[in-house]
């Protein structure tokens, strides 16, 4: 019985933790730069508690970053890392600003409960930091003749890159942002704010603008599908017929990005359709010549018939007996013939 009492006792700090009286997401996903702002919802017995954010896996090495008793975090927009206790929602809410690959790690939503004899109620959570190009819809979906906007995101290092707005298929079709940091057309305006996002508007969508997309920044890019669906008919009457394959929405998977291996690939298989060309081009020649050469050989045979035709014209038949006439040649100079 005492090592039962004492094996209950050991267990009892944990039971809140069990519990689960405070929960929080599992991860969290933000690029190089930009804000996230974590939920950390709690029991109602908890109102009263002191609640704070600290970074670490376990709650005895954790470095604290913010606690609702200290006044120092007044502005969650500008402030690196800020916390806000709301009650009535039974619920604090923790904001950290700009942040860096480097900060990326597990982090924890912790209420004090002060009393050495219970842990603390904790909620873990992984907060990673990554740099590159996102989108905040892969997908967007306009009607024919309306706009639609596509939010594209990048992490700090990219913040002075050209950016670019390109049809999936090939970089001719890219529309860059330039020194100026927009671009406009009567189809397309790219507005960049220099600070994690530029937005890509298309204006007055029609059928033939449907398919991927990407947004690019340095060498970075990510897929965009857009869809358009045709323009509502004014009249009331049923649709019987089956939509045009143009006008169904075809869902594919998106493309890969263009590379410079994929380029090469394209090369050499151009190369080897030219070696196969060539040598069916020899082939046919080969071919050619040889026709033109027994076409020549026929007609020298019945140009000598026709010389000796000349030298017998006794014989109308064609020349049929001749075989049977004996020939005899006197003189290579003259080349007189006589026959007997």
């Amino acid at each position: 019985m005492p090592r039962l009492s004492i094996l209950t006792l050991s267990v009892l700090p944990w039971i809140p933790v069990v519990l689960c009286w405070v929960t929080t997401q599992n991860e969290v996903s933000v690029l190089e730069g930009g804000s996230i702002t974590v939920p950390c919802r709690y029991d109602p017995k908890y109102a009263n508690h002191v609640k704070y954010w600290c970074r670490g896996s376990m709650r005895e090495f954790c470095t604290s970053l913010a606690r609702t008793d200290e006044t120092s975090s007044t502005n969650p927009s500008k402030d690196k890392v800020s916390i806000f206790d709301d009650p009535a929602q039974e619920m604090f809410t923790v904001t950290m600003n700009n942040l860096k690959e480097t900060e990326s790690g597990w982090y924890l939503c912790g209420v004090e409960l002060g009393n050495g004899w219970k842990a603390d109620d904790v909620a873990y959570t992984k907060v990673k930091v990554i740099h590159g190009v996102s989108v905040e819809n892969s997908m967007v979906s306009g009607e024919e003749g309306s706009s639609v906007m596509v939010q594209c995101l990048y992490s700090e290092r990219f913040r002075e890159s050209e950016k670019k707005w390109c049809r999936s298929g090939g970089w001719s079709s890219c529309l860059p942002t330039g020194s100026e940091g927009s671009y406009e057309d009567t189809s397309v305006a790219i507005s960049d704010d220099r600070t994690g996002a530029f937005t890509v508007t298309l204006k007055k969508l029609q059928m033939r603008d449907a398919g991927w997309y990407l947004c690019s920044a340095g060498q970075q890019q990510v897929a965009v599908q857009v869809q358009v669906r045709p323009r509502a008919s004014t009249t009331t009457e049923p649709v019987t017929s089956p939509p045009t394959p143009s006008q169904s929405a075809v869902y594919l998977p998106p493309p890969k990005p263009i590379t410079k291996e994929s380029w090469n690939s394209h090369r050499y298989m151009l190369e080897s359709i030219a070696v196969c060309s060539s040598l069916l081009l020899l082939v046919g020649l080969a071919v050619l010549a040889r026709k033109l050469w027994i076409l020549h050989k026929e007609d020298s045979e019945l140009r000598h018939f026709k010389e000796m035709k000349e030298i017998f014209p006794d014989n109308p038949s064609g020349m049929g007996d001749l075989q049977h006439v004996p020939i005899a040649f006197h003189s290579k100079a003259t080349m007189d013939v006589r026959a007997y």
